[in-house]
């Protein structure tokens, strides 16, 4: 379906309905990131006043990119710069890259029988790329099984240019009320946690409990060490066992080394962000800097898997907490 009303007129969209009481949409026009989302009827996402607002109002300076910032279950952000606006290399930067607010092209939607499971999927393309500059081509499946509440995204990321390229790519997964509320807790297997700053070490001893909504607050921002599993993979649940309903993320820890929380507890804004990435936030200069910014050479390619799903009851939540140590 497409968007029609104010600055979100033009926007396409892809309804997902899997069965399992789980419905989403992707926002085609803004590089298949995944807007709405609710389970039962309970939405799982915060969302900006914002909307999904179409690409053409973007605005890369500065801070500009958070004006378009929809909130919704996943933004993504890159892909050659991501992070706190900077200057690198000569180069002036914004928030968060281009990603998030990139088209997508050649758009497939599949539906597949294997065995006794229907898979439905979504395909498209995003292309980052300027003459005389970087190309950087993400080919992105999004799939679910018939009956299912678990959304995998499958990202291959492609230097289709003749220069080496800086990548970088953060997954904004940003579940809000009533998932988030006073109480509930992002459990974690974490072999460290470091806030970013000042305002964040006032917060550290309560990183991972939600408070309720409060006025003037400050986005804290914690960095987490996740350990992965026996499968190589490191996982992260917000759990409500008041509403008997959990939040999760599974990633491979090689592709996603860093896991970020951003933790925003303030009126009108109350949302945590879940944020597997393969570089930190504190812009493209400073990854340069510390030797973690990664790249591609020409021709090279990187896949990422990534899945978010839902937990109903709290014995489901805690037997997935028991299997994955997450405390």
């Amino acid at each position: 379906m497409t968007l029609t009303e104010g600055s979100e007129a033009g926007v396409h969209i892809a309804d997902v309905r899997s069965g399992s009481g789980l419905r989403f949409q992707v926002s085609l026009d803004r590089g298949m990131d995944i807007s709405m989302a609710d389970y039962k009827g309970i939405p799982l996402a915060w969302r900006s006043a914002s909307g999904d607002v179409h690409p053409s109002y973007y605005d890369p300076r500065g801070l500009g990119w958070a004006r378009s910032f929809p909130g919704g279950l996943l933004t993504g952000c890159g892909l050659t710069y991501l992070g706190a606006p900077c200057v690198d290399e000569g180069e002036e930067l914004g928030l968060h890259g281009r990603l998030s607010n990139t088209p997508a092209t050649d758009i497939k939607t599949g539906t597949q029988w294997v065995d006794d499971r229907c898979i439905f999927t979504i395909d498209g393309v995003i292309r980052e790329s300027t003459p005389f500059g970087y190309d950087l081509v993400l080919r992105r499946t999004i799939e679910i099984e018939l009956g299912e509440s678990t959304i995998t995204l499958r990202d291959v990321v492609s230097n289709e240019g003749y220069r080496r390229s800086p990548l970088m790519i953060l997954y904004h997964i940003n579940p809000g009320w009533p998932l988030v509320d006073e109480g509930a807790k992002l459990l974690l297997d974490a072999a460290s946690t470091i806030p970013r700053d000042e305002e964040a070490t006032k917060g550290f001893d309560r990183a991972t409990t939600m408070s309720g909504p409060l006025p003037n607050f400050k986005e804290q921002v914690f960095f987490h060490d996740l350990k992965a599993d026996g499968m190589a993979m490191a996982t992260a649940l917000l759990a409500n066992t008041k509403l008997k309903l959990g939040l999760f993320v599974r990633y491979r820890q090689t592709e996603l080394p860093r896991f970020i929380e951003w933790k925003m507890m303030g009126e009108g804004a109350y949302v945590l962000g879940l944020e597997p990435a393969n570089c930190w936030v504190q812009g493209r200069a400073r990854e340069r800097e510390r030797g973690t910014l990664q790249f591609l050479d020409p021709g090279e390619r990187r896949t990422i898997s990534l899945q978010i799903g839902i937990l109903d009851g709290n014995e489901a939540i805690d037997n997935f907490a028991r299997e994955y140590n997450l405390r």
